[in-house]
């Protein structure tokens, strides 16, 4: 099954490609891996969410806005690579969370990007991750992935 066909089998629609926020690239091809920049949760070139999680915006909230990024970050990549079935596995993920002072959850938000890469690759899905609190992230939203893939 090609990554196309598990993405409609989990209807799911990869949005248009997000443009950078500054003066950088979506993604870097090196040395067989893609490096993704920094992946928000914007919809139709807008923040989805705004705010620091545990404060303006739920767990719940944080876990969608991580499945967003996440979702955006499969459209970088397709652009980039014109076929996700070029990707060999999801080596790492990195989570950076707006989170209130006392927030805890990071690995609970960070959930909604592996869960959602998970689904969608099947045992080369899983990965690497790290969970990082941040006071604040671009344009005020509550989290930025950064995913690393592995070429074909």
């Amino acid at each position: 099954m090609t990554v196309m066909q598990r993405l409609r089998e989990l209807r799911l629609v990869l949005p248009e490609p997000p443009t950078p926020l500054g003066a950088y690239v979506p993604a870097v091809a090196a040395g067989g891996m893609l490096f993704l920049s920094g992946m928000l949760p914007v919809k139709d070139g807008r923040p989805a969410w705004t705010g620091r999680v545990g404060t303006e915006l739920s767990l719940d909230e944080g876990r969608q806005a991580a499945r967003l990024a996440a979702l955006n970050g499969l459209a970088v990549a397709q652009a980039e690579l014109s076929s996700l079935d070029r990707i060999k596995r999801v080596v790492r993920l990195t989570a950076y969370i707006a989170g209130s002072p006392d927030f805890t959850g990071h690995a609970s938000v960070a959930d909604g990007a592996s869960t959602l890469l998970a689904s969608v690759f099947n045992e080369t899905g899983g990965h690497a991750r790290l969970a990082i609190g941040a006071y604040s992230l671009p344009a005020k939203m509550p989290v930025e992935l950064e995913i690393i893939l592995e070429l074909c």
